[in-house]
């Protein structure tokens, strides 16, 4: 069997590449390349005598899919798999596992850190500050005994909710599948839409949460609200973002995912809006993150090479 590593996974490579051998021994033979391609004759290039291909967010479309012809398994250093071509996996009948957990402390840390940010005008006071300037104008706000919302509780929801919770926040949320959890009030959108001073968004990108928050959504926000995204960027309509913060219908935003993968268009509406904190989907990138999804990449692996998958989706 032939393990094609068809980009960096975020570790050193000799970290990396040990961390295979220890996991995976003799069993395969590894190919690792070590720069990010997206050309799809390149791919299937690198793809065309692999069984299995672990890969992170790379993009890999039907072409690249049906091109490998020996592919048996892909192993996604990701949570989501809305960047592989899914139909043609199945039609292959190539196995698709996931990353899912590794990221979950890293997200939900920075969901804080941009709220704080955001909150406590951080990034101006540094700016004023080493310009001679003063706190004028730049009294910020605390997060006890604010209304938080959590749209998707998924295993990041939940972390987030907690941390909220250890803040001294009210916690509403809405997901999909309703949870006994302390400390968590369960209603519908549109109610967690209306009474929150917070609402952070944790749901997966599917043909139903696409669009989820869009210009009617928004309108039913507070005025004083801020929402926070770092999960998919297609959950959020965002010409009706940027509109709605530059029109004042709620107040600010932190936003770390977008309709494409960064670098953006510096045209793009929503990097001029107002009262916006913006980073480069860098929500799940920490060195211990990263570790955490290599180790689950070649669990995966093991798993499959052993007749009993895991964390297989689709």
């Amino acid at each position: 069997m032939k393990l094609v590593i068809i980009e960096p996974l975020g570790v050193e490579k000799e970290k990396l590449l040990t961390m295979a051998k220890d996991a995976l021994g003799d069993r395969v033979e590894i190919v690792y390349h070590d720069t990010r391609v997206t050309d799809t004759d390149e791919l299937i290039a690198r793809g065309r005598d692999a069984d299995i291909i672990a890969v992170s967010n790379l993009p890999l479309n039907e072409q690249v899919i049906r091109g490998c012809a020996n592919l048996k398994m892909l192993a996604v250093a990701f949570t989501g798999v809305d960047h592989i071509a899914m139909d043609a996996c199945r039609e292959k009948g190539v196995t698709v596992c996931n990353c899912a957990g590794y990221s979950t402390a890293a997200v939900a840390d920075l969901v804080f850190g941009m709220l704080i940010c955001l909150y406590r005008n951080v990034i101006p006071c540094d700016e004023r500050c080493r310009q001679g300037g003063t706190k004028d104008g730049l009294i910020g706000f605390e997060l006890e005994g604010k209304k938080f919302g959590v749209v998707g509780t998924g295993a990041i929801g939940l972390q987030v909710a907690r941390i909220a919770n250890a803040f001294g926040c009210e916690v509403l949320a809405y997901s999909r599948t309703v949870k006994n959890v302390e400390g968590v009030k369960y209603v519908d959108l549109d109610t967690l839409l209306s009474t929150c001073d917070i609402v952070s968004l944790h749901t997966p990108l599917t043909d139903q949460t696409r669009g989820l928050i869009g210009k009617e959504q928004l309108a039913k926000m507070k005025k004083n609200a801020v929402l926070i995204n770092t999960s998919r960027g297609p959950v959020v309509d965002e010409e009706a973002l940027a509109q709605a913060l530059n029109d004042g219908v709620i107040a600010g935003a932190c936003v770390d995912v977008f309709k494409e993968e960064p670098p953006l268009d510096p045209s793009k509406p929503l990097l001029s809006a107002k009262n916006i904190l913006v980073t480069p989907h860098v929500g799940f990138a920490t060195k211990e993150a990263l570790v955490k999804r290599a180790v689950i990449v070649f669990d995966n692996i093991v798993a499959f090479l052993d007749g009993k998958p895991q964390n297989v989706v689709g």
